[in-house]
């Protein structure tokens, strides 16, 4: 038997297990250059920081996939995932498939991953109806949204005239954010308070069942939740600055 491991109980067994979302994409590590499955460690690190373990969950379909990897074991592994796991955590990432939402891609609509949309949602649906802890994070908000039947701005500073919550690309935008009273964001994070946004989207129309729980001074939707369980969106980047706040409030609603 190796070390550490006792078939009778297995060592931290307590501790919630959180799904965390990746994507695929080439990337280089070591002397390799090949296609992976990745995301930020900052993810990984605020899970743990929160008390829980992360579970890296790549996407089945995409980039460097097997053949055969369709729709049925998509459907397959997002329920597997649903049952043994505590939590999930979709993450940030490239934008919606505008078709997902009963929209014509805009111009600025410029990179979306539908084979990633496809599993995001599937495991969305399995946490849910499993009645488990979701924290959406930036795209993952937008996930959540998507699913529940809402639509997206497709290009916020179309809508607001200002690129304050994206500068640039894969730049971040100080934002001043207030929230509902009562909301569990308001209970993790606080009233007022101002955070790092990195979106050229954002909330449009609200899925069913949502409330929105904070608005930047500008008036767009930065976070939504449903009223029962653990369900939370928010579309600033909490895991930059490793707040950890609202992944331990994940991790304790397991």
């Amino acid at each position: 038997m190796l070390a550490g491991c006792d078939t009778g109980r297995v060592p931290g067994a307590s501790v919630p297990l959180v799904g965390v979302t990746t994507y695929r994409q080439h990337a280089s590590w070591g002397s390799w250059d090949r296609p992976g499955a990745v995301v930020q460690t900052s993810y990984v690190d605020c899970v743990s920081g929160g008390g829980g373990r992360a579970v890296m969950l790549p996407p089945l379909e995409g980039p460097g996939a097997l053949p055969g990897a369709l729709d049925p074991q998509l459907a397959e592994a997002a329920v597997l995932f649903a049952e043994r796991l505590d939590a999930l955590v979709l993450v940030g990432g490239a934008d919606v498939d505008p078709s997902r939402y009963g929209e014509k891609q805009s111009v600025k609509t410029v990179e979306t991953h539908p084979w990633r949309d496809e599993n995001e949602l599937k495991l969305v649906g399995c946490f849910l109806e499993a009645g488990k802890p979701v924290l959406g994070v930036c795209r993952g908000t937008q996930i959540l949204n998507t699913f529940l039947g809402g639509s997206l701005y497709q290009h916020l500073p179309d809508v607001i005239g200002s690129m304050a919550h994206q500068p640039g690309p894969g730049e971040f935008g100080e934002v001043k954010v207030r929230s509902e009273a009562g909301s569990k964001v308001s209970k993790v994070v606080g009233d007022s308070f101002s955070v790092r946004c990195s979106h050229h989207q954002a909330i449009d129309r609200l899925g069913n069942g949502l409330v929105v729980t904070a608005r930047s001074d500008d008036g767009i939707v930065e976070a939504i939740e449903l009223e029962s369980g653990f369900v939370v969106g928010v579309q600033w980047h909490p895991e930059q600055s490793g707040d950890i706040r609202l992944f331990r409030a994940l991790v304790e609603a397991c």
